[in-house]
């Protein structure tokens, strides 16, 4: 009788994850939510278009599989990602999975949208698309941040942060500096807690300003002046409009 391969015990969690985000709803409050707020229920059945007892349905799977967390305020019910890496997960998937060439949006609203999120938009809690590519190939260029073997800052980097008055926290269990995979520009771009630190920073500064009530963020007129003044960046390679 043939012998049978022995049966990894990390098969069924992985089938079990690969099935949450096979659905196209599910995947699509996943990528919502890469914002780094929390919607209500209410708010991602309606930007994914479905009823809201098909949307309560999907996002009940997804907390229990772990990918989201719930809050209950009241009546409304609360969701974001469970944490950083799921967001990074959500992101390098979506990035291995975006098609290229990309299929022509059927809308005006669709390339409006898919415009602003390949401009700029929040991952989760650190700056990607062009802008946050941009600002990395900047960091990288002035030697502040290395990306030769991993993603690291130099100490001209931090002093750089600290020049700032960006707090830089050394106790979190998280990386400093790490990449992550951008799904529009396929190229790395700055996460970690230096890269969250920095987002918090240009949108409480002014630099940048949300778009809408999704996670696309452009560079207002300051932050193109101060984003040449601090690092180089030529405002004409920033895309505002």
């Amino acid at each position: 009788m043939a012998r049978t391969t022995p049966h990894d015990p990390a098969a069924p969690r992985l089938a079990a994850l690969a099935a949450l985000l096979a659905d196209e709803t599910r995947a699509a409050f996943c990528l919502a939510l890469l914002d780094g707020r929390a919607w209500t229920a209410g708010e991602l059945a309606r930007g994914a278009g479905v009823a809201a007892s098909t949307a309560s349905e999907h996002l009940s799977k997804l907390v229990a599989g772990g990918l989201l967390a719930e809050e209950r305020q009241g009546r409304h019910r609360y969701l974001r990602l469970a944490d950083g890496r799921t967001a990074q997960l959500v992101e390098e998937l979506a990035a291995h999975a975006a098609p290229a060439p990309a299929t022509p949006p059927r809308t005006l609203r669709e390339a409006s949208l898919r415009h602003a999120l390949a401009r700029g938009r929040t991952c989760y809690d650190h700056l990607a698309g062009r802008l946050g590519v941009r600002i990395t190939d900047a960091m990288t260029e002035r030697g502040l941040l290395r990306q030769d073997t991993a993603f690291a800052l130099t100490e001209e980097g931090l002093e750089w942060f600290g020049a700032l008055g960006i707090t830089l926290a050394t106790t979190s269990r998280r990386p400093l500096a790490r990449g992550c995979l951008d799904w529009t520009e396929r190229r790395q771009h700055l996460a970690g807690t230096a890269g969250a630190a920095l987002c918090r920073h240009v949108l409480d500064a002014g630099w940048c300003e949300r778009v809408g009530t999704g996670r696309a963020v452009r560079a207002t007129p300051a932050g193109l002046r101060a984003l040449s003044a601090h690092l180089s960046v030529d405002p004409t390679t920033i895309d505002v409009g």
